[in-house]
């Protein structure tokens, strides 16, 4: 059987000019740098800009960094959120890693959404074109790829790294294939610029699961090298991949190398307690045991949180079965809109009312849309199993189901805790729900392979036929006999209509005896709602989306039908198809991001202060921190004009976390006191007493709150963290100390050197300087995090040892007279992780320059090979 990856064969065997070659392809950038300007014309032609809330967290949090930015200092910490942590995982600039550049040639400097979409139409694009599939073809894959609306969703909802990461995931796959099924060296060139720019996108979860993928493809093409008895040639290959990966890697090594320093210190670090927080402040902690509560990764019940229901994975096919996301626009004509209007609702209030509706209810807790990858998607995916050679549809195949069953999550713990207990870097990630971007890779593949496969089998098989009649084709014949019969793929399209139909009407089927009940209902009823229309619409929208489905596969299939009958071209079957792909993509995918998304606000104008900032704002101190008690560790409000004690970031300092869930949550003003909270913001609260104003939002003053740093009388002595933070419940951190004696030994633990002095005179995110007197040998305590990677003490400019005190402080004994105590961060791993990025980094363009003029030089003897180099 000829397979999937082999290319057409060529008539002509003159190669076409390398203008000609490249002129459906220049063209095919236009078109997907059109279909990008139009999905977000409003940011191109209006300069209005994208509303996402990730986004607007982002800028809150990074506000620090990036004002020391724009003065000229790239700062790699900042005490804008949680009281202090590095920016790795926020904002870092590499100067080593010039893949920034390439970013940017990819990207033709267009707004960051809008680039978002077209690399990803562009790379899926690459993808296909480097199998040997025409333009035409290649452009379907391309909008397959690009539309499928999980990449649409997360770019709604502020994901733009993800999104990147997504983006250039095909590059990966294209080496990876290229490598294997045509040319190794070229192949391992566009594996190692497509691993360096996923890797540069700086989302480890995406990367993980695109490796996956490659695993998958690794195995399978291990067992079928053993069958064929090609070993020295898998494993040949094999390694080539990884010198590219190790070379993609070290564009990235600067990032990544931060990043797995810091985890090891973050919430997906393990942690050091080894008994649980107590669920009341009386209650005492329970004894000891060997292991630490947080394990080496993050706790499974958080991991799992986000679960795709089982049922729920026919959203892949069905869009709404579910009814799409926790909050969905629905019309004045609907059951609810016209339930509501039946109890009063005015009809100008209406329109604004229905456009949050609770329409989803499935088993996750929220959701901002369903994963669906396209009802011809899947139609083609099913064929490209009934008619693709046997290694790709059971690799592909095999890592669609991969992804199915760990997108389950808790729903599948027979699999999932195994996976999540043992397989390596797994427990690192939360949110497994995401792990369905493998199947959103890996069933467009398929699926326009298929699509290839079926537009050159007709062709194929009549070349064959008139082989006898037509002198000219008699070569032709005998290498296209081998092609599947018309007959045979007639055959498998219909039997592949009639499962994909098929599903379709199991579902709906199955959807009568829902209920389409979600645990918000209770809730709304209580207050009045009319729950009863909100499950009518749920219903509709679930049957609507049936015979949507149902349609755009008969459409896809009546065109590959009608092209087997010799109705149609191969071009006009292609472009039918891909527009049916777009429509039914696009429309799915505008439920989600829509004008509805997009604002005037410009980042300032996001951040406008409130009373109580514009109060706690006349403090011209150099650093203090603010609590806001509203919602304080998921908000960066507060941390785009001051220094705060919570913030909004997924990576927070595992013992910073512990601090939150142990004291800082049960307030103990102690605590809050030592990390030198000068103001408490209290939100507004609504009058108890009709008609009365209620209390405006305030910002107090913590008279309790110990500075920038103070002497203690006294050192508490401890021997391991838990009886170190369990000590601050009842410390008087004004006057004593806590300090883990097993980690830090210290001779010394009763001080007294009254009239010493200490201020903070110098402040930077990464450098804070003290002017200190001590009458005597004393101890200070900084109200700064304690991070031992990287922040180094100087006393009078000799470099000196310092000690975590309080479970997350520094501290210093400190000699008595006049000193000047310098605290800088400087990391280590920044400056090496950057050097090893630049070495990397020209070696890969040196190798990308290499590629290209090799592949410009070679003279293909295919259309195939044309379109590969």
């Amino acid at each position: 059987m000829t397979t999937v990856f082999s290319a057409p064969t060529a008539v002509v065997p003159v190669a076409a000019p390398l203008w000609r070659r490249a002129l459906p392809h220049l063209l095919a950038v236009l078109i997907f740098m059109g279909l990008a300007v139009l999905y977000f014309s409003p940011i191109v032609f209006e300069g209005k800009t994208l509303s996402q809330h990730d986004i607007v967290q982002f800028n809150g949090g990074a506000h620090e960094l990036q004002t020391a930015r724009a003065a000229g200092r790239e700062v790699l910490w900042t005490n804008s959120m949680f009281s202090g942590m590095p920016t790795y995982l926020i904002s870092t600039r590499f100067p080593g890693d010039l893949s920034n550049y390439l970013h940017t040639i990819f990207t033709l400097g267009m707004p960051a959404v809008v680039a978002n979409l077209f690399l990803a139409l562009l790379c899926g694009y690459i993808l296909f074109v480097a199998l040997g599939l025409s333009p035409l073809v290649s452009g379907v894959g391309a909008v397959a790829l690009g539309f499928t609306s999980y990449n649409i969703v997360i770019l709604a909802a502020g994901h733009n790294t993800k999104s990147l990461a997504l983006a250039y995931a095909p590059l990966v796959l294209a080496g990876l294939l290229v490598t294997f099924r045509r040319n190794k060296l070229l192949g391992a060139a566009l594996f190692a610029l497509g691993l360096a720019m996923n890797v540069r996108s700086n989302h480890l979860q995406i990367t993980y699961y695109l490796l996956l993928l490659v695993l998958v493809f690794g195995i399978v093409e291990l067992i079928f090298a053993v069958r064929e008895k090609r070993m020295a040639d898998f494993l040949g290959r094999t390694a080539l991949l990884a010198v590219a990966a190790l070379l993609a890697v070290g564009v990235s090594f600067g990032r990544l190398y931060t990043t797995a320093e810091y985890g090891k210190y973050s919430i997906r670090g393990r942690s050091e307690l080894k008994t649980p927080a107590p669920t009341d402040p009386s209650q005492q902690a329970a004894p000891a045991s060997d292991e630490g509560t947080g394990g080496s990764g993050l706790d499974r019940d958080y991991a799992f949180s986000y679960s795709y229901g089982i049922g729920e994975t026919i959203t892949l096919l069905i869009p709404n079965f579910y009814g799409g996301a926790s909050q969905m626009k629905l019309s004045d004509n609907s059951a609810t809109g016209k339930a509501l209007s039946a109890l009063g609702v005015p009809p100008v209030q209406l329109s604004d009312y229905l456009a949050h509706m609770p329409t989803y209810w499935g088993d996750q807790p929220i959701t901002s849309g369903p994963v669906y990858v396209g009802a011809i998607v899947c139609f083609l995916f099913v064929l490209g199993i009934l008619i693709a050679d046997r290694r790709t549809r059971t690799w592909l195949a095999a890592g669609t189901l991969l992804s199915i069953l760990l997108a389950w999550g808790k729903n599948f713990e027979t699999f999932n805790y195994l996976m999540f207990d043992y397989f390596p870097g797994y427990n690192k990630f939360r949110a497994v729900s995401m792990a369905l971007v493998i199947a959103q890779l890996a069933m467009p593949l398929l699926a326009v392979l298929a699509l290839g496969r079926v537009l050159r089998g007709r062709v194929a098989s009549a070349a064959v036929a008139g082989a006898s009649t037509h002198p000219s084709l008699a070569a032709l014949a005998g290498k296209t006999a081998d092609a599947p019969e018309t007959a045979e793929l007639k055959r498998k399209l219909l039997l592949a209509l009639g499962i994909t139909v098929g599903v379709c009407i199991l579902a709906f089927l199955a959807g009568m005896g829902a209920d389409f009940s979600s645990p918000i209902d209770a809730q709304m009823q209580q207050q009045g709602f009319p729950v009863d229309a909100i499950r009518e619409d749920r219903a509709s929208l679930l049957r609507t989306d049936v015979l949507r489905s149902i349609v755009f596969i008969l459409l896809a299939g009546g065109t590959l039908w009608f092209y087997l009958q010799r109705k149609l071209s191969a071009g006009a079957a292609a472009a039918l198809v891909g527009l049916f792909t777009l429509v039914d993509l696009w429309g799915v995918d505008k439920r989600y991001l829509n004008e509805d998304n997009f604002q005037t606000q410009t980042v300032a104008q996001q951040f406008v202060p409130t009373a109580a900032d514009q109060q706690i704002l006349q403090d011209q101190d150099p650093s203090y921190r603010v609590l806001n008690t509203a919602n304080p560790f998921n908000e960066a409000q507060t941390s785009y004009f001051h220094k705060s004690i919570g913030g909004y970031h997924g990576a927070k300092l595992r013992r910073y976390q512990e601090l939150i869930e142990r004291q800082i949550s049960r307030n103990n003003i102690q605590v809050l006191n030592m990390l030198n909270t000068r103001y408490i913001i209290q939100p507004a609260q609504p009058s108890q007493q009709e008609g009365q104003p209620g209390t405006p939002e305030q910002a107090q003053r913590n008279p309790g709150a110990l500075g920038n740093a103070w002497f203690v009388n006294e050192v508490q002595k401890v021997q391991n963290p838990d009886q170190e933070i369990n000590a601050l419940t009842n410390l008087n951190t004004a006057t004593t100390a806590v300090v883990d004696a097993s980690k830090f030994p210290l001779t010394k633990t009763s001080y007294n050197a009254p009239g010493s002095t200490i201020v903070l005179t110098e402040y930077e995110p990464d450098a804070l300087t003290y002017r200190a007197t001590a009458t005597a040998d004393a101890f200070v305590v900084f109200s700064e995090i304690y991070y031992a990677d990287g922040w180094n003490a100087y006393l009078d400019g000799k470099k000196v040892p310092y000690v975590r005190a309080n479970y997350v402080l520094r501290a210093m004994p400190l000699p008595a007279g006049t000193h000047t105590i310098k605290f800088k961060f400087e990391p280590t791993e920044y400056a090496i992780g950057n050097t090893v990025s630049l070495v990397s980094s020209v070696l890969l363009i040196l190798l990308l320059v290499g590629a290209v003029v090799y592949a410009i030089r070679q003279k293909p003897s295919s259309a195939g090979e044309a379109a590969l180099v």
